[in-house]
């Protein structure tokens, strides 16, 4: 199984690269107008720093913080341990280690934080419609998520042509996600 999925996130990767800037923006923009949906009697979210490579997150996080919304950002630490941090667009991130997304400066306010999210918006590669998320390969998400609050939402973003027409291969420890937003919009999985 773990080689099944090895060879999608390495396809995955290899299509991000060669997506255009201009791709990347307009998706970006199209994701953040998406994610209004999802932000009614939502008082703090979790969301994530991405990537050259994902779906910028900037200008969600920038909507997010317009309707007075607080912001958790993860923080990973040594040994990939799992920590949060408030951010508001602007404040500084920086990338710790190659390969590792940006972090916030912090204080890190451990990873039971995570529970303060009405909402959590993850990274992914792919998602299928019963909402089996293939993330990075690291686990982290799948471990940060055992702290959500029960009844939290959980959607993952992606670019359109990522979510999954084929059921994605699962192992014991992976966390399915309620839905993907994507640049076209919000897709609910099916239980």
């Amino acid at each position: 199984m773990e080689d099944a999925k090895q060879i999608m996130r390495d396809s995955v990767r290899a299509h991000r690269t060669e997506r255009s800037d201009r791709e990347r923006r307009e998706a970006a923009e199209s994701i953040a107008v998406h994610a209004t949906e999802l932000l009614q009697d939502v008082q703090c979210v979790a969301t994530y720093a991405a990537r050259r490579s994902e779906p910028d997150t900037a200008p969600l996080m920038d909507v997010l913080d317009r309707a007075g919304i607080s912001i958790l950002l993860p923080m990973l630490g040594p040994g990939l341990s799992r920590d949060w941090a408030r951010y508001r667009p602007g404040d500084p991130l920086e990338v710790r280690a190659p390969g590792r997304p940006p972090d916030p400066e912090g204080p890190g306010l451990g990873a039971e934080a995570l529970a303060e999210a009405d909402l959590i918006l993850t990274p992914a590669l792919s998602v299928d419609a019963a909402g089996n998320r293939l993330g990075q390969g690291g686990g982290w998400y799948d471990r940060a998520l055992a702290h959500a609050r029960p009844g939290a939402r959980v959607i993952a973003i992606l670019f359109d042509d990522e979510v999954s027409t084929e059921p994605l291969p699962v192992a014991a420890h992976d966390r399915r996600v309620d839905g993907v937003l994507t640049p076209k919009g919000l897709i609910l999985a099916v239980e």
